[in-house]
């Protein structure tokens, strides 16, 4: 616990930021006293709670300063704050952390999927990766990284980016196979919600076992004419390519 809060001001209004700032807010020993976003209509919820500006000229002196930004944008606006000697951070799994243009450089990374739309979003299990130029600076968001989470690791950039790209073929990736799934089930006159309890188990298996060790079904028991039969199935759909590929791959790591 710090002897007089830290003070943090947020950039941003998107998924993460929404996150980052009710978490802020109930956090002891921390004030989020800013949130920045051009558009004050997406940061409007917070304007009882905190300040909200859309003006950079009206920031205040801070400890930290967060940019929950899009990707394409976090370079660029940081050199927007080259001349404050505030620890400034970004959020993303993908950009370095030296291709920030301040003084003071770090990343403060919650290694999670984010939507607005969810009102709670509980941060105690959520890894957050962290770096920095200076063991000062990693103190600072260690800190602020466990009064939020039991899950906290001082990764490097590339480690970072393996991680994102690792979360971008365990959840992205996995989703569109929902939405594919979905499709199927619907142009056959059947519910998702048939298919829920399937995703449910798959996903608690893996908690307990390798993803090796979890996978089942027709290509990994190298069961070819049940495989046949679903590609006669969907040969007039889009997905008879995508079927026939996924397959395909699972036969060679099975070594079948």
């Amino acid at each position: 616990m710090v002897d007089k809060p830290l003070n943090i001001t947020l950039f941003g209004g998107g998924n993460v930021a929404t996150h980052l700032a009710k978490n802020f807010l109930n956090l002891p020993g921390y004030r989020l006293q800013q949130i920045y976003n051009r558009h004050l209509s997406s940061i409007k919820i917070f304007e009882n709670r905190t300040g909200i500006i859309d003006d950079l000229s009206k920031l205040k002196p801070a400890d930290l300063f967060i940019l929950a930004l899009k990707d394409d944008i976090i370079v660029p606006f940081s050199k927007k704050l080259k001349d404050f000697d505030v620890l400034t951070v970004h959020t993303s799994g993908s950009i370095p952390m030296a291709a920030l243009q301040t003084r003071r450089k770090g990343v403060f990374y919650p290694f999670q999927t984010f939507s607005k739309d969810k009102s709670t979003l509980d941060f105690s299990n959520i890894p957050i990766l962290i770096e920095a130029e200076n063991k000062r600076d990693l103190d600072l968001l260690k800190n602020l990284a466990k009064s939020l989470s039991k899950k906290v690791e001082v990764v490097n950039s590339d480690q970072r980016k393996a991680i994102h790209i690792a979360g971008v073929f365990a959840a992205n990736f996995v989703n569109y196979m929902y939405r594919q799934a979905a499709e199927i089930l619907q142009e056959n006159d059947l519910s998702f919600d048939l298919i829920k309890p399937l995703i449910l188990e798959v996903a608690q298996k893996v908690q307990t076992l390798s993803p090796e060790q979890a996978q089942t079904g027709p290509a990994n028991r190298g069961d070819i004419e049940t495989i046949n039969r679903h590609l006669e199935f969907l040969k007039q759909s889009p997905k008879y390519d995508l079927y026939k590929y996924l397959s395909e791959l699972i036969i060679n790591d099975t070594n079948i």
